[in-house]
């Protein structure tokens, strides 16, 4: 039952299955996108808009325009070519355009009768057959006088399973609320509001999800509306908020101060074979600085792919080790964890120090094992996959924490491992590194919970990545260049990607596309990896991989953070156009790892918009991973580049650190504000904004 209207918060308060149409099934799906209130369906703002205002004589629409058309049915045809596809022609007098549809049913082919009325709205695109719309949203009509939409069209993020008209009816049900007697709790202090003149809260979120027919589309597209910018400075100040109050919550906790000068640190320095960069020589100083304060170490290492952290993380450990504590390092994904293992098994076993292995595979004896010399103390070093936060791990006195590629760990599994410390009476400092090179700019606002310490510079002899940009037309060529490859004792990544968020579409493409290798290169050793496979599985094949046992390795994204295979030197990534700068980078970073030169080919389909060439360009003109991280947030924006929206990881739903700095300076008074003379205020707030994601640096 809902909450009897007026109630403060009641939208706070009411649940989404409230909802006409939300089941539990349906609640569980919208949990992923972090609804799961009638306020977070209000907060779940539109990220772009579509101008379904108006019909657009078919004649008159242009190449790389998104419009709204109608017209009657000539045909409909289940045609095969390269891909089977439904093609639907229809024309309104002005002209004919042909509606092009990959994923059908019979049921569909049928509404499509000669003479029936369609009504679409998709983007133009010229190709061999004229005009073209590929995938339309499409309605049959009764009646061609039907009204069009009375206010612009919200797009929204959405998830697998949850799609855009199912949050528009969500959103149009949550919003009759608004309008009739229910009110946003406002929990800005109102004197500022009112000083400033901002719109109410209710007004902003009335207008941000249905801005009127006659709305200045363009404003709303750059963000720079007033009503979106009430909203930005709110989200700004929750997330400052959020910030001071985990700052507070650090310093007040106590942390073990390590001595910075070590014997066992610099006894493994002299049986290197080569010198440490002057970037890891100053990130480990800052790092030693941290370490002799009271309160725990939080700080945030970057460095692209191959600067070398894992020296830098090993250089930090040892000083923890040598004052008598225990050191766990966690990864992601055992493929990358055993890598990291063997590496502190080759530096630290010399010095006399035992390293123990925890992870999902290791069972019975063996495990029982490494959890007695890890709970005795005997291991002074733990690598492991998220098995290292399990009940059955105690530690004897764990005093840092290591976490590789932090974005791919949930808050949850991060708060798990820190919990470890606090039952051995330590509260453990911790250091985080990712390879995803986040821009100075976006690092010092989003992540101002975090120190953040930059490794710049690449390790001498590491070769730089000749990227190529070819079209799909030359795949023959393409794989031509892979034979080639594989006869000179080379590896390749072959990388599969869709443009649909589907998990079982990726796989089946990269399914496909190994079958074709198979046929192609039948002298070849082919191997298959992808997101539904096994974990046992997926590491077996990868491991096989490492070896040398395969050659050519077809994978879906799922290879972005994974293993050093010093000899593959060449990567295929299909259409690249899809994919985000940070995450081709990241992919390319497979390759490169030995002395050999190392190729990666971008193949892309045509036709590629503007912003798609640009961004390839870039990827072929830089291996920079900050250069690119930079370009990357002028194109796509601060939104994109930070956040994929994973679990524990700052992201925005509506304000854009760059756009936005004018606010910037506004919101951090008001966070202090708030934090001083109303925190519980703030804390809703946070809540409001952030949800749990509130408590992701508590880790």
């Amino acid at each position: 039952m809902m909450p009897s209207a007026g109630t403060p918060d009641f939208f706070a308060n009411t649940p989404v299955t409230q909802l006409k149409g939300v089941g539990a099934a349906q609640a569980e799906k919208l949990a992923r996108l972090g609804i799961v209130t009638l306020q977070d369906v209000l907060f779940h703002l539109p990220f772009r808009y579509q101008d379904r205002t108006r019909l657009v004589p078919i004649g008159a629409t242009r190449d790389g325009s998104e419009v709204l058309i109608q017209g009657r049915v000539l045909m409909a045809d289940v045609v095969i070519r390269k891909r089977r596809s439904l093609i639907c022609r229809i024309e309104d007098g002005t002209g004919q355009i042909h509606l092009r549809f990959f994923h059908f049913s019979t049921s569909q082919k049928n509404h499509f009768q000669p003479g029936a009325i369609v009504r679409c709205y998709g983007e133009v695109r010229l190709t061999g057959l004229g005009k073209e719309m590929a995938h339309p949203e499409y309605r049959i009509m009764e009646s061609a006088e039907a009204p069009v939409e009375a206010a612009l069209t919200a797009v929204y993020p959405a998830t697998e399973g949850i799609q855009q008209p199912t949050l528009r009816k969500l959103s149009d049900q949550v919003l009759k609320l608004l309008g009739k007697s229910q009110k946003v709790a406002e929990l800005l202090p109102a004197e500022v509001m009112h000083a400033s003149r901002w719109p109410s809260l209710t007004e902003a979120l009335a207008y941000v999800h249905r801005p009127p027919a006659d709305a200045p589309v363009q404003a709303l597209l750059d963000g720079s509306h007033r009503a979106q910018q009430r909203l930005s400075l709110e989200e700004l100040t929750a997330h400052h908020l959020s910030l001071l109050k985990l700052r507070q919550r650090v310093k007040a906790q106590t942390a073990v101060a390590l001595a910075t000068a070590s014997d066992l640190e610099q006894r493994m320095l002299q049986g290197l074979p080569f010198e440490p960069t002057g970037a890891q020589q100053r990130v480990h100083q800052e790092i030693c600085e941290d370490l002799q304060q009271g309160h725990p170490m939080l700080r945030l290492v970057q460095g692209d792919v191959g600067a070398g952290k894992t020296l830098v993380a090993a250089r930090a450990a040892l000083l923890a080790i040598d004052a008598g504590y225990q050191v766990a390092m966690m990864a992601p994904t055992e493929i990358l964890a055993e890598q990291h293992f063997h590496a502190f098994i080759e530096w630290f076993e010399p010095l006399g120090l035992r390293v123990a292995w925890l992870s999902g595979k290791l069972k019975g004896r063996k495990r029982n094992e490494q959890l007695a010399l890890i709970e005795s103390g005997t291991a002074h070093m733990v690598v492991g996959t998220h098995a290292l936060f399990q009940e059955e791990v105690r530690y004897r006195n764990l005093a840092l924490v290591i976490i590789d590629e932090q974005h791919r760990f949930g808050v949850h599994q991060r708060l798990a491992l820190k919990q470890k410390g606090l039952s051995s009476g330590v509260v453990p400092h911790q250091l985080i590194m990712t390879a995803t090179p986040i821009p100075r700019t976006l690092a010092m606002s989003a992540y101002a919970d975090l120190d953040t310490s930059i490794i710049d510079e690449l390790p001498p002899g590491r070769t730089p990545v000749k990227t190529v940009v070819v079209e799909s037309s030359r795949r023959p060529e393409v794989v031509d260049r892979v034979r080639h490859a594989c006869r000179e004792g080379r590896q390749v990544y072959w990388v599969c990607t869709l443009i649909e968020e589907s998990e079982v579409l990726q796989c089946q493409a990269a399914e496909e596309t190994a079958e074709q290798l198979k046929l192609f290169l039948p002298d070849v050793a082919i191997g298959l990896v992808h997101g539904r496979l096994k974990p046992a599985e997926k590491a077996d094949i990868m491991d096989r991989f490492k070896q040398g046992q395969l050659q050519v390795l077809v994978a879906t994204t799922v290879i972005e953070v994974g293993v050093n295979v010093p000899n593959a030197s060449v990567m295929i990534i299909e259409n690249p156009e899809r994919l985000g700068l940070a995450q081709l980078h990241q992919l390319r970073g497979r390759v490169g790892r030995g002395c050999t030169e190392s190729f990666c080919l971008l193949m892309y389909q045509k036709p590629l918009s503007k912003l798609g060439r640009e961004r390839l360009d870039i990827m072929r003109q830089t291996n920079d991973g900050f250069v690119i991280a930079e370009k990357d947030l002028h194109l796509r924006g601060p939104g994109e580049v930070l956040g994929t929206r994973q679990t524990g990881e700052m992201s925005f739903r509506i304000a854009d650190l760059l756009r936005d700095e004018g606010l910037l300076e506004d919101s951090k008074q008001l966070a202090h504000v708030l934090l001083e003379k109303d925190p519980q205020r703030g804390e809703r707030l946070i809540h409001r904004w952030l949800g749990n994601a509130a408590q992701y640096g508590e880790v």
